[in-house]
């Protein structure tokens, strides 16, 4: 860690990453009950998932003119409806559906979609568009820190995928975090001596505080935990079981954030796509079925999100170039399963693109007011408010 990245990680909100801190937390037996709140687990699905594969629009004639080689058919998807399916690499998250516990949010995007991965993922994790210039801050940093019925004193969030740009903030408690067995307090300074009265200086030294504070409560909790077992899904799993243990140690936390790359399907996608969507949805069962067993089932929300969907059409290379709008995916106890929204229309593709149906801010309005029950049901995202979305979740 060098002192520059350091200091800066400080005045974002206690951001240090934490996967380097090298202490070993024993494990025991879980105390205590179920929590009564809600926490939010954000899915990125990196390099942009191919939506039109993904959720299948299989009937559509339309759709096999665009996709003569990697379009999928009947045979090939898990059928929802007599016109939709999902793709069979995520047949272990089909008991979601049977259960009304899977919802899909068709046609996110935004106006004016960039095409850059670097830009358009910023806009997500900010709340932005093309026409004007991101925030700075986490879409959801504000209502959790400020909104939330109650008072967090673990981290406001995690994320157990390196990068911490959908929690900036200039104040929380956003950490970044690879392994529960590597949490320690021993890199800290042991003094918090008084450095100045120079205002950056004297933020830092708060900053250590807090941060050594968060710490303290985190080691004590997970040293009670119980480890499950490892999960299916690689890497990927790998970062929803570190999320387990945290839930199972009681760890008030409203967001993790983890992420499964790989999605940049310019070429080969049958095979490469089939293969993201199997990690995906073995690791995802993996997890649901853990959160079951500890209670949490309904406490969960889950969302998936990325940078932008892909073209219509198929390329030359057997793959697909980037698009813009694409459908999300949301499971939980608390989801009203089904398909909400309405999917774009294959007939009108400006720039070969389809067009997004719903402003992907929508959804994360619907996240805040009705998900994670925020105080006054009022967020800077209230202009967004998509009819359509009112009965997703069901209200805590």
């Amino acid at each position: 860690m060098n002192r520059r990245f350091f200091a800066k990680s400080l005045l974002l909100g206690c951001t240090a990453p934490l996967g380097f801190l090298n202490a070993r937390i024993s494990n025991a037996a879980k105390t205590g009950i179920a929590s009564a709140h809600r926490r939010l687990i954000l899915v990125e699905l990196a390099g942009a998932n191919d939506g039109l594969n993904t959720l299948v629009p299989f009937d559509n004639d339309l759709y096999h003119v665009l996709r003569p080689t990697i379009g999928l058919h009947a045979h090939d998807v898990i059928k929802l409806s007599d016109s939709y399916g999902l793709h069979q690499a995520l047949q272990p998250l089909a008991v979601h559906w049977e259960a009304g516990e899977m919802a899909w949010v068709q046609g996110l995007g935004y106006p004016q979609a960039n095409r850059s991965h670097f830009k358009s993922i910023a806009l997500w994790e900010s709340g932005g568009d093309g026409r004007q210039a991101r925030s700075g801050r986490g879409w959801i940093t504000h209502a959790v820190e400020h909104q939330l019925a109650r008072n967090i004193v673990d981290p406001h969030g995690i994320s157990l995928a390196g990068d911490l740009d959908v929690f900036a903030s200039e104040s929380g408690r956003w950490m970044s975090l690879d392994s529960t067995d590597k949490i320690s307090t021993d890199w800290l300074p042991t003094q918090h001596a008084n450095l100045s009265d120079h205002p950056t200086l004297s933020l830092v030294q708060r900053r250590l505080r807090t941060l050594d504070s968060t710490l303290s409560r985190l080691s004590d909790k997970i040293a009670r935990a119980p480890v499950p077992p490892r999960f299916d899904g690689g890497k990927f799993g790998e970062q929803l079981r570190q999320a387990a243990i945290m839930i199972g140690a009681g760890v008030d936390t409203p967001v993790y954030r983890v992420q499964l790359s790989g999605f940049d399907t310019h070429e080969n996608q049958s095979r490469r796509h089939a293969k993201q969507l199997k990690t995906l949805a073995l690791g995802l069962s993996s997890f649901t079925q853990a959160l079951k067993a500890m209670q949490e089932w309904q406490n969960t929300l889950i969302m998936t999100y990325s940078e932008f969907g892909r073209r219509a059409a198929e390329n030359h290379s057997g793959g697909t170039d980037h698009g813009t709008a694409a459908p999300h995916l949301l499971l939980g106890g608390a989801i009203n399963g089904g398909l909400f929204g309405e999917a774009p229309d294959l007939a009108d593709l400006p720039d070969g693109d389809p067009s997004h149906t719903m402003d992907y801010r929508a959804l994360y309005e619907r996240i805040l007011v009705d998900g994670l029950v925020t105080q006054g049901v009022v967020t800077p995202l209230g202009q967004y408010r998509d009819e359509r979305l009112a009965d997703l979740i069901r209200v805590a």
